[in-house]
């Protein structure tokens, strides 16, 4: 299945293996109680179990949640690179979201130093401008 992320979506990975028992309601308060984020925002809330061979991403679409839960067969997803953090969750994007989902080892990825992170048009002042990261 392919999802489609767009480019402003927030996504949060919890460091700490999450009991896959939990649902809607057991996510969401993670979400508030742990990560100290708001649920209802929209942002996509990534959960994995100990064995990591679970997900289950969590999102609020305005009227209810959405719970995606996928189970490998075989092998385990990657640990995120800075796993052994303080906070309970990390920010990712989507295009590093995707490849973990896909098994892409996230310690050999190096993203080109001219790709834009972020660009932004238009600021409070009314004039347009972008902003990238160096080139």
């Amino acid at each position: 299945m392919l999802l489609s992320l767009p480019s402003n979506l927030r996504i949060f990975v919890a460091r700490a293996a999450v009991d896959m028992r939990k649902s809607f309601d057991g996510l969401s308060l993670m979400v508030q109680h742990q990560f100290h984020r708001e649920a209802f925002t929209g942002d996509l809330f990534a959960f994995f179990n100990r064995q990591r061979d679970r997900v289950k991403l969590l999102q609020w679409d305005g009227n209810g949640f959405w719970l995606f839960a996928k189970r490998l067969e075989r092998g385990a997803f990657a640990r995120w690179p800075d796993d052994d953090g303080d906070s309970a969750c990390v920010a990712i994007d989507r295009a590093r979201l995707v490849m973990l989902l896909e098994g892409v080892d996230m310690k050999s990825v190096r993203l080109r130093s001219r790709f834009a992170t972020s660009v932004r048009i238009g600021d409070s002042s009314g004039e347009a401008h972008r902003s990238r990261q160096a080139q």
